[in-house]
């Protein structure tokens, strides 16, 4: 991009990942020192040292501070950069911020400066860069302090910010961006709309930085308050950075529904803004697909149907094959093929759990016909160790899938017939039934109290009055039937049934 477009642009417009190569076209002035500028152009890819040189030579040609030497100098200082040469950078630095206060323009300047910081930023590969960069951030502060460019500042401090985030330097990052939420408010404490975008930054920054240390209440409670700014139009890739870690915070919670959402917005704006961190984005959704055990195929989607035979996802997409399946020797094999699925952290924290879901079905799948098997049985079919297939079992018979025990010292289960235990419970509830039957029927039935209260014992058989009568005692087990019985006497001598004294109960008979 050149300089003359960089000035042409509006200023209140963020770029990313654009092109950091001038081509300026020619603006007049002195014919010596425009062609030095453009000869050290020239030896640029071929000779950069040599161009360094000449891009600093041409300052001393301008007999005031212009725009030729502004330009000169930032050429020079991205070389000295890209060669390592960070002494020299930060030197030459301070002499192009020189420049700004009167050499060039507020939005010519302003524009070229956060280039240049951007073109560090994505430059710098070592921890002696990123030192280089952490002055180049201070110098510029320094620099506009006194100018009052605050979106310079607000951009200056967030680049800053992103650097001690990728530190994890958490002090510093939480003092800043506790200096960058306040700069984005109003005086009453409220989020100030014009300044929507940066404020949700910020919020990205901070998001991160909960995120890497597992502050899951922090997390939540900021990605809440990000979702709610409604006065910025955000640029793609820090809504995907948002929702990705609000989709990493649902996972921690096991609300995959919630997490699968939250990663297909955050591939939907990766895509957006062309940002490569789509390609993990899509594998964290498959992930959390097969944790949901779904039978959905995520790259069924418009969106995700273009990645389906990425060789980047090919691994992803042939595991949720397999696990949609329920083929464990295939997943384990994907597993035990692919172990750079298991560099990101994020994934191998949470393939274990899709792991024993899967190992978890294989068991019950394969011990259904079997009354009685071996651990090692199932260790050999499954090619795990016998420890994690006991552990299996055991978690299986605790969740009450499987009816059985296990016999630790020989190292066998045993499963309890389905059918044998629903023929007992039976048995046992009928039994229970009548017994309680048979209990109200002699206690409370109307046939079996005397007038008074009295609850007598007898059977019904043969004796006469005095003996058999309903209004005398009788002996238990000397009914006609030979068992006792409680019976109510309708009075004495006859009973009120009109029956003789002596006959036998209906139950007697």
């Amino acid at each position: 991009m050149s300089d003359d477009d960089d000035f042409m642009q509006d200023s209140e417009q963020e770029d990313y990942d654009f092109e950091y190569e001038d081509d300026d076209e020619e603006q007049g002035g002195d014919v010596d020192i425009e062609n030095k500028y453009y000869n050290a152009k020239q030896m640029k890819v071929d000779n950069p040292e040599d161009a360094i040189d000449e891009f600093l030579g041409v300052p001393a040609l301008e007999p005031e501070k212009g725009d030729w030497g502004f330009k000169g100098l930032k050429q020079a200082i991205k070389l000295e950069f890209r060669l390592g040469r960070y002494d020299k950078a930060v030197e030459h630095y301070k002499e192009l911020l020189t420049y700004v206060k009167s050499a060039v323009t507020r939005n010519y300047s302003e524009k070229s400066i956060n280039n240049m910081l951007d073109f560090i930023e994505k430059s710098a590969e070592d921890e002696d860069a990123n030192r280089c960069m952490e002055k180049f951030y201070s110098l510029t502060l320094e620099s506009f302090q006194s100018t009052n460019n605050e979106r310079l500042w607000l951009k200056t401090n967030i680049k800053l910010a992103r650097l001690w985030l990728d530190r994890k330097e958490y002090r510093q990052l939480t003092e800043k961006v506790r200096e960058l939420h306040k700069a984005c408010q109003r005086e009453d404490g409220t989020d100030d709309p014009s300044k929507g975008t940066y404020s949700l930054e910020v919020y990205a920054l901070e998001i991160l930085m909960y995120a890497e240390t597992r502050n899951n209440k922090r997390l939540k409670a900021l990605y809440q308050r990000a979702l709610k700014v409604r006065s910025a139009v955000p640029h793609p890739k820090i809504m995907g950075i948002i929702r990705e870690c609000g989709g990493k915070m649902h996972m921690s919670e096991e609300n995959w529904k919630e997490a699968q959402s939250d990663f297909f917005e955050s591939f939907r704006n990766y895509d957006e803004a062309g940002s490569l961190q789509r390609i993990q984005v899509l594998k964290y959704l498959v992930l959390t697909t097969m944790l949901m055990g779904s039978d959905i195929n995520p790259f069924d989607s418009q969106e995700t149907k273009p990645y389906k035979n990425d060789p980047r996802i090919a691994a992803m997409t042939d595991l949720v094959d397999a696990y949609q399946r329920e083929d464990i020797h295939s997943y384990e094999k994907i597993l035990q093929n692919n172990k750079d699925l298991l560099a990101d952290p994020f994934i191998a924290e949470n393939i274990d759990e899709v792991t024993r879901n899967m190992r978890t079905k294989a068991v019950l799948k394969l011990v259904a016909p079997y009354t009685r098997f071996t651990l090692s049985f199932i260790s050999k079919q499954l090619k795990i160790t016998p420890l994690e297939v006991q552990d299996i079992v055991s978690f299986l018979i605790v969740d009450k899938k499987l009816r059985g025990r296990i016999d630790q010292s020989s190292g066998t289960v045993q499963i309890e017939s389905v059918s044998d235990n629903d023929r007992i419970r039976a048995m046992q509830d009928w039994s229970s039934a009548i017994g309680s039957l048979w209990a109200t029927v002699l206690n409370e039935g109307e046939g079996f109290k005397s007038e008074e209260g009295t609850q007598l014992l007898g059977g019904g058989g043969g004796g006469g009055p005095g003996q058999g009568d309903f209004g005398g005692p009788m002996q238990p087990g000397r009914g006609a039937n030979g068992y006792g019985a409680k019976l109510r006497s309708g009075g004495k001598g006859k009973g009120s049934s009109g029956r003789p004294p002596g006959a036998g109960s209906a139950l007697g008979r």
